[in-house]
């Protein structure tokens, strides 16, 4: 067989890939460089080589950005490339209210589903996403990106080389201050602050923190959670100003099957004074870590200290200087582009991808429960979703 006939052509719609995550994450740290290293290696003659087109709703942003980029094809007209045979993987990272109708579209179009998260805006149009792409039989999965950071995946390694003993608990921070948009530009889009637009804390992020929870830790029993809109008023890219009706603070307890109790505090109102902007501290009976985005402290019970509570003297210990860290023993790519190459060769040579639109459907069904117990103040049940 030629070299030729090895090389797998993947026609890809990148639709909403002007937005902040499409263009970074997607586009120029995945797929551009998939392209650029010659494709997915298969073996040394065999590639899966990604093939874009980028749609979007605003032609000059799509023109500038295919200037920029040097992928000539782009179009506004979605329907065009759905009823196009070249293109047989469908990506959609508009915002979130946007993405059903479009998604379901690309399936009954016979393309194969790749979509950020959350796949939806409520647990039953995520689900019957799923059910809809499944009863197609095209294949589908959910962008779950935090799974392959380099602290998680240490911490995943830890974890599995018996270094906790048993896990006690987790401790989760994160957040930063984001800028209200007058005097200093906002640095997130100002859609994230409303609620008619799809925008809110828990939405957006215990979609994440169901699948780093089900992957590192163990299945979630009960949540307890208080949400908070902390600032009212907030201004959008023209500068106007309009009334924050998302919540943009989070503050959460998992309790899980296995008895290890979870807290994550989410805030978009916090100012940062620890490792990283996503710090999270795991406490075994062996040993303890905090794990950043991508470096992780570690410090077992040999090297526990043991202090004295006196606060009418000043601390003698040095809490930060009795933790070791962890030295990069592997080279990590971008999470995003690692979970790509993995959905293409799902794609293309049918290798296990599980990350798929049931999944997505599971963080959905965190936040909509989260929400619930911020409201009804009280403990809320996670039951199986299907």
């Amino acid at each position: 067989m030629s070299e030729q006939q090895n090389r797998h052509t993947v026609g890809i719609i990148m639709n909403g890939v002007t937005g902040r995550m499409g263009e970074n994450q997607h586009l120029l740290r995945s797929i551009l460089p998939i392209i650029k290293q010659g494709g997915v290696k298969i073996s040394d003659h065999e590639f899966i080589v990604p093939e874009p087109v980028l749609v979007g709703r605003n032609a000059t942003k799509l023109e500038n950005l295919s200037s920029e980029t040097g992928v000539e094809k782009w179009t506004t007209d979605l329907d065009s490339v759905l009823g196009d045979d070249q293109y047989s993987i469908y990506f959609d990272s508009q915002r979130t209210d946007l993405r059903v109708e479009s998604v379901k579209k690309a399936v009954e179009a016979g393309k194969h589903i790749y979509c950020e998260k959350p796949s939806a805006v409520t647990t039953e149009d995520a689900v019957e996403l799923f059910k809809v792409a499944d009863k197609a039989g095209v294949k589908h999965g959910v962008v779950q990106d935090k799974l392959w950071l380099p602290g998680l995946v240490k911490l995943r390694q830890l974890n599995q080389q018996g270094f906790f003993g048993q896990i006690l608990s987790v401790k989760a921070d994160f957040g930063y201050w984001v800028f209200e948009g007058d005097t200093i530009p906002a640095q997130r889009p100002s859609w994230n602050y409303r609620k008619e637009d799809g925008g809110g804390m828990i939405l957006d992020m215990f979609c994440h923190w169901r699948y780093v929870i089900d992957n590192l830790f163990g299945d979630i029993k009960a949540v307890s959670c208080l949400s908070a809109t902390h600032i009212d008023e907030r201004f959008d890219e023209s500068g106007a100003k309009f009334k924050s009706t998302a919540d943009d603070a989070a503050y959460a307890i998992f309790q899980l099957n296995n008895g290890i109790i979870a807290q994550f505090n989410s805030s978009w109102a916090t100012r940062v004074r620890r490792d990283d902007l996503l710090t999270m501290q795991v406490d075994g009976t062996k040993g303890s870590a905090v794990a950043g985005l991508r470096e992780v402290w570690i410090q077992p019970y040999s090297a526990t200290p043991k202090p004295v509570w006196n606060p009418d003297v000043d601390q003698k210990l040095d809490f930060r200087a009795d933790w070791a860290k962890i030295p990069h023993q592997q080279e990590f790519e971008n999470a995003f582009k690692i979970q790509w190459e993995l959905f293409l060769k799902h794609v293309v040579k049918d290798e296990p991808f599980r990350w798929d639109l049931l999944e997505a459907a599971k963080g959905n069904q965190l936040s909509d429960i989260g929400y619930q117990a911020a409201k009804e103040r009280k403990w809320m049940e996670v039951p199986d979703l299907v």
